[in-house]
């Protein structure tokens, strides 16, 4: 594309030259591949083709003013015509029009496409939203159903393991139901959660800080080791309003998430940025095994997991509480090359 654009401002200084250089009226020709340019290749290919098309008219203008071309629409060199201060004048507004349409449409092509990536992670969190509404009901009362019972069984097998002999066959098999027992107890409160996470204390909380500590108390996690790197590139002064423990679930699932998805050594990023659009926007990146392509629409959903000694319920909380406090959350995934979790939340008014 680039190229192609490069191989336009020639195209146009020929019709400029053709058409009477320094008089022509076709000097838009260069704004408009500009903003093509930009469109396509934002500010980076804008600010390119507007350097090549100032350098081109200038010279066109130079060489026209030294006599050294022949223009075809006159015979009478610039310096019989104009004076040297209104050439020099009307090349800096050629050129300074060339930079400001540039920046201008790079800015314009750039929000564009964020406002269409942020319009694809919003469809797509809706469309979840929706699938888990019909979950919610069915794991409403399955929680109520099995949490009375499940109490008591615990509390019985408590009494009859305080009569057996430890060290008994009997004893060590109510140890294991006890186990059991409190794994199923961990479930239903899972369960619990996913249905109607409660906010006990919402605040306003500054995240470069609360995002520090946590990274400090997963370094020292049991998923963790020496050979995953942790980035941290954290905007200072970003806050929201979010009760802090449900941001400290969602940070720590993501990040055992990443870790999860290792193979003994990786990179994890996390990166935070604010928008001029009061928007948060929180990535969190590792280089792990990635999601297939058939499972990445999966991921959030209850009791979806690879892993054998999953629940399943992990991401789908973390979707549940980002959506109760009217964040988004997407997830893009490469096999072989890592997944990138990508969360928007709006900021707090007094980062407004």
């Amino acid at each position: 594309m680039l190229i192609w654009a490069v191989i336009e401002t020639f195209f146009v200084t020929s019709i400029i030259y053709i058409t009477g250089s320094f008089e022509s009226i076709f000097i838009f020709l260069y704004l408009i591949v500009i903003i093509c340019s930009s469109l396509f290749l934002y500010y980076k290919g804008g600010l390119i083709i507007a350097t090549i098309s100032s350098i081109q008219y200038c010279s066109l203008v130079w060489l026209d003013y030294s006599g050294i071309v022949n223009i075809f629409t006159k015979s009478l060199y610039l310096t019989s015509v104009y004076s040297a201060n209104y050439i020099v004048f009307k090349i800096i507004i050629v050129v300074v029009a060339c930079y400001t349409i540039a920046i201008l449409s790079g800015i314009l092509a750039l929000n564009a496409k964020n406002a269409k990536h942020d319009l694809k992670i919003t469809q797509g969190h809706l469309r979840r939203v929706e699938r888990m509404s019909a979950v919610n009901e069915m794991l409403s009362g399955i929680t109520h159903e099995i949490k009375n019972p499940l109490a008591s069984l615990s509390g019985s097998i408590q009494l009859l393991k305080e009569k057996a002999k430890p060290g008994s066959s009997d004893y060590r098999l109510m140890q294991i139901v006890l186990r059991e027992t409190k794994r199923l107890e961990s479930i239903v409160n899972n369960f619990r959660l996913f249905v109607k996470p409660e906010a006990c204390d919402i605040g306003i909380i500054q995240l470069d800080i609360i995002i520090e500590e946590i990274v400090e108390l997963f370094l020292n996690a049991p998923e963790y080791n020496d050979n995953i790197n942790v980035i941290v590139k954290l905007a200072s002064n970003a806050t929201m309003e979010i009760d802090l423990i449900h941001f400290k679930q969602i940070m720590w699932n993501l990040l055992i998430n990443s870790a999860q998805a290792m193979k003994g050594s990786g990179e994890i990023l996390i990166e935070l940025k604010k928008s001029t659009n009061n928007r948060i926007y929180l990535n969190i990146i590792d280089d792990g095994c990635g999601i297939s392509e058939k499972n990445i629409d999966s991921v959030f959903d209850p009791f979806f997991t690879t892993k054998d000694d999953g629940t399943g319920l992990g991401l789908s909380i973390v979707h549940k509480l980002v959506d109760i406090y009217q964040g988004i959350i997407d997830c893009e995934s490469t096999p072989g090359k890592g997944t990138a979790f990508t969360l928007i939340f709006k900021a707090s008014r007094e980062d407004t």
